[in-house]
C-alpha cells in the first residue's frame, strides 16, 4: 500500500469538497477549526449563509491580517466581517434557532464516527476544548450533519469505527463524512462508499477503515485541486 501520508487530500481539499454539497442559500454552521474552512470554497453562484452560535448570521469573509475588529467574532474566537444583512442577536435565540430545527446543514470535525452515526468529537483532555459546547444541540437540531476528518489518527488508527469508545456528540446523527481518502455516507447502520482518493485502492481503503465499508453502485473519483494543498 501507498504510504497514506502521500496520496491523501489536505484539509482545505477535504473542505472544498464538502463545499460542493451545500445547496444555494442554505443556512450552515460550521464547527470550530478545521471546519470554518468550507466557507473560503464556496462554488460560483452558490451563496450560503453561515450562522454562529454566538449570535451572528450571514456574516462575510474573514477580514485581511491587520483589519481586524475583534468586536465581530464567531463561536472559535475568529474574526468575521458584516455585510448587508448580517444579523445580531442573543445567544439565547442563536440556540433556539439550532434546536428549533433551522439550519439546513452543520459540518462538524470528529475523533471518531462509528458506522450508526454516532459521533464523537469533544474533549477535555490534553489540547482539548474545555467542554462540548453547542455541537450537543447543532447534531441533533440541523437537517443534516457532516464531518470532515482525516481517516486516520496520527498514530494510524481507523477514526471510523463499528463503535466510537469515547464520550459521545451525539447518537445517530452524522449522514456523510469527507475524509482525507473518500467520503462516505451512512445509510442503514453502515458506512457505504461514495467517493474514493484515485491512488488507493478499495482493498487498502478497507485496511484503514474500523468497520465495513459496502460499495453500492459505481465508486466516484475523489479529485480536489492541487493548487489547495
Amino acid at each position: 500500500m501507498s504510504d497514506i501520508q502521500d496520496i491523501k487530500l489536505s484539509n482545505a481539499q477535504i473542505a472544498w469538497r464538502a463545499a460542493q454539497d451545500i445547496e444555494d442559500g442554505a443556512y450552515v454552521n460550521l464547527g470550530i477549526g478545521f471546519p470554518e474552512m468550507v466557507a473560503r470554497f464556496q462554488p460560483e453562484g452558490r451563496q450560503a449563509i453561515f450562522h454562529t452560535e454566538n449570535g451572528v448570521l450571514d456574516f462575510g469573509k474573514a477580514p485581511a491580517p491587520g483589519e481586524e475588529d475583534w468586536d465581530c467574532i464567531n463561536a472559535g474566537k475568529k474574526a468575521i466581517t458584516i455585510k448587508p444583512g448580517t444579523a445580531f442577536f442573543h445567544h439565547a435565540d442563536s440556540f433556539a434557532m439550532v434546536r428549533g430545527g433551522h439550519l439546513d446543514v452543520a459540518i462538524l470535525g470528529a475523533y471518531e464516527v462509528a458506522q450508526s452515526g454516532d459521533l464523537a468529537n469533544w474533549s477535555t483532555g490534553k489540547g482539548g476544548v474545555p467542554a462540548v459546547g453547542g455541537a450537543m444541540d447543532l447534531v441533533h437540531g440541523a437537517k443534516r450533519v457532516a464531518v470532515l476528518t482525516d481517516h486516520v489518527t496520527k498514530k494510524g488508527e481507523p477514526k471510523l469505527v463499528e463503535v466510537c469508545t469515547l464520550p459521545l456528540t451525539g447518537v445517530g446523527c452524522v449522514t456523510r463524512v469527507y475524509t482525507s481518502l473518500a467520503v462516505v455516507d451512512i445509510e442503514d447502520g453502515k458506512f457505504i462508499l461514495r467517493e474514493k482518493v484515485p491512488a488507493i485502492s478499495l482493498e487498502d481503503l478497507k485496511a484503514v477503515t474500523g468497520a465495513p465499508l459496502h460499495v453500492e453502485g459505481e465508486i466516484g473519483d475523489l479529485i480536489a485541486p492541487e493548487e489547495l494543498a
